[in-house]
C-alpha cells in the first residue's frame, strides 16, 4: 500500500484541509498506516497534480486561506483498483519485541519499564478505540450498527485497531510479569 491509497481512504467521507486530515489521520488511517503531516501535505500535492484529488482554496478574514481537498472521481477508481489488488501479508517490525529477544542476555529492568510503558499506551488506545467506536455506532449495538450502519469500513478498520492494542497490551503485561519473576528467582540464588 502506498500512503497515497490510506490518504484517499482518509478523504472519502468529507472535504478536509491539510491540518484536518493530519488530525483525522491521527485518529483514524494511523491505526493501520503512520505518516508525518509534512508527508500527509507531499502526498496531496501529489494526488492533485495527478488529479486524484481536487483542492479548492477557501479565503479566510481573520486566518490564512486554506486549502480543501475531496476525492475525484479518477482518485474514487483507484481506491476501486487497489482494493481489487491481492493483500500482502503484513509483517511485524517492532523494536520492542527484538529488545525482548534478547533478553536472556541484557538487564531486563529497562525491558521491563519499557514493556510497562507500552502496555500503557495500548490501555490508552485501546479506550480511545471504544470511545470512537461507541460514537460511530450511537445507541445501536455492534450487531445493529454492523448490519445497518452508515459507514461500516471504518467501524471495522477501528475493530482491527482496538483488537491489535488488545493483544499488544496483553503480551507486553504477560512478558514484564516473566521477566520480573525471573528477576526475583535470579535475585534470591
Amino acid at each position: 500500500m502506498a500512503l497515497r491509497h490510506a490518504v484517499l481512504a482518509a478523504l472519502l467521507d468529507a472535504e478536509l484541509s491539510g491540518y484536518q486530515l493530519a488530525k483525522s489521520f491521527g485518529m483514524g488511517v494511523a491505526n493501520f498506516w503512520h505518516a508525518l503531516p509534512q508527508q500527509l501535505y507531499a502526498e496531496l500535492a501529489r494526488l492533485e497534480k495527478d488529479g486524484l484529488v481536487a483542492g479548492r482554496e477557501v479565503v479566510q478574514d481573520s486566518r490564512p486561506n486554506k486549502r480543501l481537498f475531496t476525492v475525484t472521481g479518477a482518485g474514487l477508481a483507484e481506491l476501486e483498483r487497489f482494493t481489487a489488488e491481492t493483500a500482502k501479508p503484513s509483517f511485524m517490525r517492532d523494536d520492542l519485541v527484538v529488545k525482548v529477544h534478547s533478553a536472556d542476555h541484557v538487564d531486563t529492568a529497562p525491558l521491563i519499564a519499557q514493556l510497562t510503558e507500552r502496555a500503557g499506551f495500548s490501555r490508552a488506545k485501546a479506550d480511545l478505540f471504544t470511545r470512537l467506536l461507541e460514537a460511530m455506532r450511537g445507541s445501536r449495538t455492534e450487531e445493529e450498527f454492523l448490519r445497518r450502519g452508515e459507514r461500516v469500513g471504518p467501524y471495522l478498520t477501528c475493530l482491527a485497531g482496538l483488537a491489535y492494542e488488545h493483544a499488544n497490551q496483553q503480551w507486553c503485561e504477560r512478558s514484564a510479569a516473566v521477566l520480573r519473576e525471573r528477576q526475583a528467582v535470579r535475585a534470591h540464588r
